[in-house]
């Protein structure tokens, strides 16, 4: 059975994503499970974002994924990464360069999230 575009960027987002929390979670790098509740969510466009907002993350000044925080203290929603998939497939020039893109792109947001610099994230991030 074949899969769809979107299907495939899924994969690859839920790929990344496991990998992440497999190094986040794993031993003593970071005390308790640091991505216990982040959703991770991917959208095929941005919808209105302020580029202005250090929660997102922008090539060119269009959005490439977005970190949602949680409210402290409001009982609101958990944390939310977005990724936006149509800007990623623009940029990249092949799977394997969307795929790459698209880790890069979330260890990012992580590392955005958890306050550390993406190579404790990823020791291979630019």
């Amino acid at each position: 059975m074949s899969r769809t575009r979107a299907q495939s960027f899924d994969e690859m987002v839920l790929e990344s994503v496991e990998a992440i929390e497999r190094f986040v979670d794993d031993g003593d790098r970071f005390p308790g499970s640091r991505l216990r509740g982040v959703e991770f969510a991917v959208e095929d466009v941005p919808g209105e974002v302020n580029a202005y907002d250090t929660d997102v993350l922008e090539d060119r000044q269009v959005p490439l994924a977005r970190l949602l925080p949680a409210q402290p203290g409001t009982g609101g929603p958990q944390p939310r990464i977005v990724v936006y998939r149509r800007p990623l497939e623009l940029r990249a020039h092949g799977a394997e360069e969307l795929a790459s893109l698209v880790r890069s792109v979330i260890v990012e947001q992580v590392a955005n999230l958890l306050g550390v610099d993406p190579g404790e994230i990823d020791p291979d991030a630019d």
